[in-house]
C-alpha cells in the first residue's frame, strides 16, 4: 500500500489541501474545529509529512536569493557590532526567525574582533559566498560598505550612520523614544534631569532630542555626561553627575546597561531609587525586566527591527533592487514605547 498523502488527509477531513498544509505548519490562522478535523484525519490515516519535500517546496514558494549553482544552502552574513549589548539578542531573534522561514541560514561574526586584528569585517562573508549581508549596530566606517553593496544586497539594522546608495537602514525612532523619556520625567515634576549620553548617530539622536525637549520646558543647558554605553561607563558618568552641587533628581541613560550602572552609583552613594533619584534606561532589554531592577525604559522594538531588516533583504532578493546599487536605499523606523516600571517617581520635594 502506498503511504497516505496530504490529499488523502484533506479528503478524510473534508477540507482543502492548502488548509491541511497550514495546520501541519502550525499556523494560528485556522479555526479550532478545522484544525482538530485535520489532525484527527492525519492520525487515523497514519500520515507522516515528508519534511524534506516540504522544505524544498517552501523554499521555491517563498522569495529568497537565486539558487546557488553549487547546491549549497543560501546564506546571509550578519556582522554584529557589540556582542555585549542584550538588545541585539531581540534584534537577531527577529532577523533569524524570518530568514529561517525563507530557507536562509544566518552566519554571525563579531565586528569588534575583526577590527582588532585589522581584518576587513565584510571580507570573509564575500569569500564564503554569502548571498546578502546584515550589519547590526554601529560600524566605524559605513562608507566601506559601498564595495560590498555593489556585489550583494546589504541592510543596516539598529544604526543611523550615513550609508552608501542602495543600502537599506532599519532602526528604532531614537528621537521619539528620547522625547517619551524626557516628557515622562518632566511630567512627574523633575526639572533637574540629566542625561548619560552615548556615541555614534544613535547616541547623538537621543542626546539631541533630550536637550530639545528640555529647552522646550525652559531648561537651556541640561546636564549631560558622556559614556561608552556599558554598565561601567554608566556608573562613572552617574558618579560625576551625582557629585554635582546641583545634583539631578532624575537620570536618563542612553541604554539599559548604562542605566544599571547609574542604579549602582546611586546605591553606593546612599540614594534611594526612585525616592531620591529616578532612573530611566533605553531598549527594554531582559536586564531591565529583572525583578530586583524593574527599570523604566523605552521598548525600542528590537524584534520588529530584526524582522523588518530581514524583509528588506528578502525584498532585494525578490527584485526590489539588489546588488550593484539597484534601487535607492530605504530608511524604516520602528515606533518606540515607554515602559514605566519601578525606577521613576515624582521628586522627593513633591512627595514629602
Amino acid at each position: 500500500m502506498r503511504p497516505p498523502t496530504i490529499r488523502d488527509v484533506a479528503e478524510r477531513a473534508g477540507v482543502s489541501k492548502s488548509l491541511v498544509s497550514l495546520v501541519l505548519r502550525g499556523t494560528g490562522q485556522v479555526r479550532a474545529e478545522k484544525r482538530e478535523a485535520v489532525l484527527r484525519a492525519a492520525g487515523e490515516l497514519g500520515y507522516r509529512p515528508n519534511t524534506a519535500a516540504r522544505s524544498l517546496s517552501e523554499q521555491r514558494a517563498l522569495p529568497g536569493p537565486p539558487a546557488r549553482p553549487d547546491g549549497r544552502t543560501p546564506m546571509v552574513g550578519v556582522l554584529l557590532h557589540d556582542l555585549r549589548n542584550p538588545w541585539y539578542v531581540d534584534l537577531l531573534d527577529g532577523l533569524n526567525s524570518l530568514l529561517h522561514a525563507h530557507g536562509l541560514h544566518m552566519l554571525l561574526a563579531d565586528a569588534r574582533l575583526h577590527r582588532r586584528v585589522g581584518q576587513d569585517p565584510a571580507g570573509p562573508f564575500l569569500d564564503l559566498g554569502a548571498d546578502g549581508l546584515v550589519i547590526v549596530g554601529t560600524l566605524p566606517d559605513p562608507a566601506a560598505l559601498g564595495a560590498v553593496a555593489e556585489r550583494i544586497p546589504v541592510v543596516v539594522a539598529g544604526a543611523r550612520e550615513p550609508v552608501p546608495p542602495g543600502v537599506d537602514v532599519v532602526a528604532g525612532d531614537d528621537e521619539q523614544g528620547a522625547r517619551l523619556v524626557t516628557e515622562h520625567l518632566l511630567a512627574l515634576g523633575h526639572r533637574r534631569v540629566a542625561h548619560i549620553a552615548g556615541y555614534g548617530a544613535v547616541g547623538e539622536l537621543r542626546r539631541r532630542s533630550f536637550e530639545a525637549v528640555m529647552r522646550e520646558h525652559g531648561v537651556e543647558r541640561p546636564a549631560v555626561e558622556a559614556s561608552d554605553m556599558t554598565e561601567e561607563g554608566g556608573h562613572r558618568a552617574a558618579v560625576r553627575l551625582l557629585g554635582r552641587s546641583d545634583r539631578p533628581t532624575a537620570v536618563f541613560a542612553v541604554n539599559d546597561m548604562a542605566g544599571v550602572g547609574a542604579l549602582s552609583a546611586a546605591g553606593e552613594l546612599g540614594l534611594g531609587v526612585p525616592g531620591d533619584l529616578s532612573v530611566v534606561g533605553y531598549d527594554n532589554t531582559s536586564i531591565s525586566r529583572l525583578r530586583h531592577l524593574w527599570l523604566t525604559t523605552v521598548d525600542n522594538a528590537g524584534h520588529e527591527v530584526g524582522r523588518r531588516a530581514a524583509r528588506c533583504l528578502l525584498d532585494r532578493f525578490e527584485g526590489g533592487g539588489g546588488a550593484g546599487g539597484g534601487g535607492a536605499g530605504r530608511l524604516q523606523l520602528a515606533a518606540p514605547l515607554l515602559e514605566i516600571r519601578g525606577t521613576t517617581a515624582p521628586p522627593a520635594r513633591l512627595t514629602g
